[in-house]
C-alpha cells in the first residue's frame, strides 16, 4: 500500500500523519506533501516534532514538499486534512481514477484543524490523526 498524506504547508498535520502511519504500518510506503510551496525543504514544525516525540515517533528528519500531479501515479490513496486541501488536490486530478484516490482523512468528513495558530491543538490533532490512521489500517487488506 502506498499512501500520501496532504495538508497546506506540509509542516504540521501531514508530517504527523506520515509518522503515525509509518509506525502503524511499517510495511507500507508513506509520504506527505503540502498543497502550498512555502515550506519546501523545511523540517516539520517544532510543535509537531514535539508531540510526535512524546508518542515515540521521530518525524524530525522529514522535509516539506509540494503536492504534484505525478503523485497520482505514485500512490494508491491520498488523504487530505481539510476541504481546502481536497479542492486543491482534486483540481490537479487528470482523470476520474485520480479523483477516486483522494479523500478526507477523517471518515466523518470533518476537517483536521490546522494547529499552526494554536499550540493547544497539537495534541488533539495528533489524537485525531492517530485514530484515523488506525481506521485506515483496519479497513485495508494488506
Amino acid at each position: 500500500m502506498k499512501v500520501l498524506m496532504v495538508c497546506l504547508g506540509n509542516i504540521c498535520r501531514s508530517p504527523l500523519a506520515e509518522g503515525i502511519l509509518r509506525q502503524l504500518a511499517p510495511d507500507w510506503e508513506i509520504d506527505s506533501a503540502g498543497t502550498g510551496g512555502w515550506h519546501v525543504g523545511d523540517p516539520p514544525d517544532r510543535r509537531s516534532v514535539a508531540v510526535a516525540r512524546r508518542h515515540g515517533i521521530d518525524i524530525s528528519g522529514l522535509r516539506g514538499r509540494q503536492f504534484h500531479t505525478d503523485d497520482y501515479d505514485g500512490f494508491d490513496r491520498i488523504y487530505v486534512m481539510d476541504l481546502d486541501n481536497y479542492r486543491d488536490v482534486i483540481r490537479k486530478a487528470r482523470t476520474d481514477v485520480d479523483k477516486a484516490k483522494v479523500q478526507l482523512l477523517l471518515d466523518n468528513q470533518q476537517p483536521v484543524p490546522d494547529p499552526w495558530y494554536d499550540d493547544a491543538l497539537f495534541e488533539p490533532v495528533y489524537d485525531m490523526i492517530y485514530k484515523a490512521c488506525e481506521k485506515i489500517i483496519n479497513n485495508t487488506e494488506r
